[in-house]
């Protein structure tokens, strides 16, 4: 249900574009997606809120939430006119405050959660049907990340390499600091290139290993493989071409959003018949010789996954939750 005060994003934005949207090809864009459900924490936010939050909606760090420490953190570098949120409608109650003052034309609303492969292929056909064909950032807006500066310039220096190489698909890799069996992990390989610098730290990739056993999380860490950020750098039609290779029927039910007057029916036809799809295990785990990392050192980095992760970062970062009529301490 809507919020007294705030603007319904409810209706009519779930298609069509709005008057005048037109996203600048020579500027880079973003994705956050923020349309998750969060179960794997969800016996923690009722523990804290008296009720399940999605975590990206959570209040975790001094009251501001990971969606907004997301937005705030991409900024600097791609401009909010040229960023799209990709939210589930069933959250309404949770984004409306905080995304009041966002116009909805930079705001895609599914009517339902379909997967990671849904929202951004939904957010790419946004992109390029509004003008854009170049360069985009994808971000998770559920992880944590102890220096917002350290970690945009990895992104920066992503964007600089697509740029230069517009096939190049870059994601950033985590360098581990420890054998953790509950995240995807990248084996890097040779690097793609010599020179210039902007491509000389980008390696191929091997393989991804999707949450190792013990043993194999102990060798992975030893072969100094990286954590998979599920943080991407690409060109938003070199992409959307790759999404078509993978998910060729998925690909076929939005190519009505290409056209500007795909409106609130036609995309909830689309997602009425969509099944659930992992970009992960249905892209990348496809395709690991069409993906690129990008080495990210400097910075602590989570995907808050469980409380124990949870707990860590915010201990990490020197604060305290609030919420509800509970606290709950960084110790």
């Amino acid at each position: 249900m809507a919020i007294a005060g705030m603007p319904n994003h409810r209706s009519g934005n779930f298609g069509p574009l709005s008057a005048g949207l037109k996203f600048d090809r020579y500027q880079h864009a973003a994705v956050i997606l923020a349309g998750g459900e969060g179960l794997r924490l969800s016996s923690f936010t009722r523990k804290v809120f008296g009720y399940h939050v999605p975590k990206q909606f959570c209040p975790l760090f001094e009251r501001e939430t990971l969606l907004e420490r997301t937005l705030r953190r991409v900024s600097p570098i791609v401009p909010p006119v040229q960023t799209i949120t990709v939210l589930t409608e069933a959250h309404e109650r949770f984004y409306t405050p905080l995304l009041a003052s966002t116009p909805s034309s930079n705001l895609l609303i599914q009517p339902d959660n379909r997967g990671t492969a849904a929202a951004i292929m939904g957010a790419l056909y946004r992109l390029i049907a509004a003008g854009h064909d170049g360069a985009v950032a994808i971000l998770p807006s559920d992880h944590y990340v102890s220096d917002d500066s350290i970690f945009m310039r990895h992104v920066a220096a992503a964007f600089r390499a697509v740029e230069m190489a517009p096939r190049l698909n870059v994601l950033l890799g985590i360098e581990a600091d420890g054998p953790e069996t509950e995240y995807g992990w990248i084996e890097p390989g040779a690097p793609v290139a010599s020179s210039p610098p902007a491509l000389g730290q980008i390696k191929q990739i091997r393989r991804f290993w999707e949450k190792p056993s013990p043993d194999l999380a102990r060798y992975l860490h030893g072969r100094d493989c990286l954590w998979n950020s599920f943080v991407l750098v690409a060109n938003a039609s070199t992409l959307l071409s790759l999404m078509a290779r993978a998910l060729p029927e998925m690909h076929h039910a939005f190519a009505p959003m290409i056209d500007d007057a795909a409106d609130d029916e036609i995309l909830r036809s689309i997602f009425s018949d969509l099944p659930s799809a992992d970009f992960s295990s249905s892209v990348l785990v496809k395709f690991p010789q069409e993906f690129s990392v990008l080495p990210v050192t400097g910075v602590s980095w989570s995907d808050l996954g469980d409380p124990r992760r949870l707990l860590a970062a915010i201990s990490n970062d020197g604060g305290r939750i609030s919420g509800g009529s509970h606290n709950v301490s960084k110790t």
